[in-house]
């Protein structure tokens, strides 16, 4: 499975619309901002806590939080004290009950400290530096956007929802006074909104912003992927032939072969906390993987110490020479790089397995989900979510991966998966984004 090399842009150069804004902690933000980038001069996505030129001061506050956020997710895996660590952390970050519907607005500890930061000059410099191009601000981060409001940035700011429910933090301190305005990428996010006070004039409901490369402009591309991808996710039948019409309606008709081998892609993660799991993955598919009846995708990132210490497991499996042939790693030291790679990569995955974070939404691909362990209230939301529309199926003992994965192929349940993720969940939400920044005035 080579990765093809790029060649120059993929989209047509066009004069700039709007600065996008994410944060390089974790790979969550960033990778929504990637299909966004085009947007942004030179085509470049800002990071708020790590651009050119950022103060010491506004540098130190971003690090230490992230810092906390990634040993907090590592160490989390200790059994009991890691645990209630984590409990502590995450109660910061909670998503209070949706039911009984009810006014929410009132801002929580952790909201009213960061505001406190930001009002003391914390991200106006960066605000300052923008300024001058007179361009709208789009931020995958709610910190950011934030920033450019308590800043007075003379444009419009839009911040990009990223998940399937969320905290109070993401909505401003007085959100009724607020000019920020949200994409959302469902329903669920949207009612949120309105019940932390944001008003519904300052919310567009887009769907998550999904790389063009991987949908196409009419989603010929997303279609004519999981046509093929059918084909490995149903290897007895079973669901095409209970399904057929419903295939046929959404697809047409399918080829007779795939033209790739079951391709199973295991995303570690940026703060690598699910690094254990993939070295049960790999002993646990051993037999599939010498007799070369699968390919198995470790999507490592741009930490060159995991991708190291997957080698190694590799080596230690007897599995060097399957390197590069059906095994294969998703590294790169450049986040651009590694994030084209993956967009590449899912173009022929037929199954993805990662823990509920934004990946959730490349479900809407055609992408079944086995979803693994969830790391804070976000991700559990997320998990309830995939769930709920039929496109992610829990992780079983991943030592036993070999076993169970299989039954439940043969019997039609991953290809059900993708077909629900294909048909519930909105694909164009990069087109969305961008029709609504073209149509502001300048």
């Amino acid at each position: 499975m080579p990765i093809k090399k790029k060649s120059g842009s993929q989209q047509n150069i066009q004069k700039p619309k709007a600065w996008v804004i994410a944060v390089d902690m974790g790979y969550g933000h960033q990778r929504t901002a990637y299909p966004l980038r085009y947007l942004a001069p030179d085509q470049k996505v800002i990071n708020a806590n790590s651009y050119f030129g950022i103060p010491k001061k506004d540098r130190d506050l971003w690090e230490s939080s992230r810092k906390v956020y990634e040993f907090i997710s590592r160490f989390k895996r200790v059994p009991l004290i890691g645990e209630l660590i984590f409990y502590i952390f995450d109660k910061f970050q909670s998503i209070w009950t949706f039911y009984p519907k009810r006014d929410l607005s009132r801002p929580t500890y952790s909201l009213k400290e960061n505001y406190s930061l930001i009002k003391k000059g914390w991200g106006c410099s960066l605000m300052d530096d923008l300024r001058s191009k007179g361009l709208p601000i789009v931020s995958t981060f709610f910190t950011p956007a934030f920033m450019a409001e308590e800043c007075q940035y003379n444009r419009e700011i839009f911040c990009v929802v990223c998940d399937t429910d969320i905290a109070r933090t993401w909505a401003p301190l007085i959100p009724q006074k607020s000019r920020i305005k949200y994409f959302t990428p469902n329903q669920r996010t949207t009612e949120r909104l309105i019940l932390y006070g944001v008003p519904r004039k300052n919310i567009f409901q887009t769907g998550y912003p999904l790389p063009k490369e991987n949908i196409g402009g009419e989603m010929e591309v997303a279609k004519q992927d999981l046509k093929y991808r059918l084909i490995n996710l149903d290897p007895q039948g079973k669901y095409r032939q209970q399904y057929s019409p419903l295939v046929k309606k959404y697809l047409g008709s399918l080829p007779s072969l795939p033209n790739h081998p079951l391709t199973i892609t295991f995303a570690i993660g940026g703060a690598g906390a699910q690094f254990g799991i993939a070295l049960n993955l790999i002993e646990s598919f051993k037999g599939e993987l010498e007799r070369e009846s699968i390919r198995f995708i470790l999507s490592i990132g741009i930490k060159e110490q995991v991708k190291e210490k997957i080698i190694r497991k590799i080596t230690d499996a007897g599995l060097t020479e399957h390197l590069n042939r059906n095994i294969w790693l998703l590294f790169s030291q450049d986040i651009n790089d590694y994030f084209f790679q993956f967009n590449e990569a899912l173009r022929t995955t037929d199954i993805l397995w990662t823990k509920p974070s934004e990946l959730s939404f490349y479900t809407a691909l055609g992408i079944p989900v086995v979803m693994a362990p969830t790391i804070g209230a976000q991700e559990e939301a997320n998990k309830k979510w995939l769930s709920k529309i039929g496109s992610g199926i829990p992780q079983s003992n991943p030592k036993y991966a070999h076993q169970w994965l299989f039954d439940l192929l043969n019997d039609g349940w991953f290809a059900e998966a993708a077909m629900q993720g294909f048909i519930e969940v909105e694909k164009m939400g990069t087109y969305n984004i961008e029709k609504i920044i073209s149509e502001l005035k300048t």
